[in-house]
């Protein structure tokens, strides 16, 4: 499904499909409490062969408990702030402009190191929309570690390290 104010752009026979420019604003975005995520471009924009996120971090230290994505390699691109990415267990202070790939089932986490940051997310083949979109309406709902291990489980995830106290919170 496409955003309210996306523009598609018509293109010749050697594509099925428009391109999408979705401008500044038009995109969704999921409120999970300590954190938020906008959808760039999902597996219904890109016939699944990426989704694209970018996420705010707002205060120092939030982040995702350790976990494997078994059906996704993810990368980063933080665009603002600074993080520090765990990955198979080698820690990187990653600063504005740092690339960061996580091959799939590889353990990984981060957290934000600077108020106010913010990265791209890169799922591919396209994932963990729907993980995002079930968590907003758990953490609402004050939802424990087991009903985020069932939620992660139907991503294609697993949760392997200790939630940290940021992560489940509802602002």
């Amino acid at each position: 499904m496409h955003a309210e104010g996306d523009v598609h752009l018509e293109v010749g026979m050697t594509s099925a499909r428009p391109g999408i420019v979705r401008r500044p604003g038009a995109a969704r975005t999921i409120d999970l409490g300590s954190f938020s995520v906008i959808v760039h471009a999902d597996a219904a924009d890109t016939d699944a062969a990426f989704s694209l996120i970018e996420t705010d971090e707002p205060d120092v230290g939030v982040g995702p408990p350790l976990h494997v994505h078994r059906d996704a390699v993810e990368s980063f691109y933080v665009i603002e702030g600074s993080y520090i990415m765990v990955v198979d267990g080698r820690e990187a202070l990653c600063e504005v402009g740092s690339f960061v790939l996580v091959p799939r089932g590889a353990p990984h986490t981060f957290r934000s190191a600077t108020a106010g940051s913010r990265k791209l997310n890169l799922y591919t083949p396209a994932a963990m929309i729907g993980y995002f979109d079930e968590l907003a309406g758990g953490i609402a709902a004050g939802l424990d570690a087991a009903e985020l291990d069932a939620i992660a489980e139907r991503y294609a995830m697993d949760v392997v390290g200790e939630i940290p106290d940021t992560y489940l919170v509802d602002r």
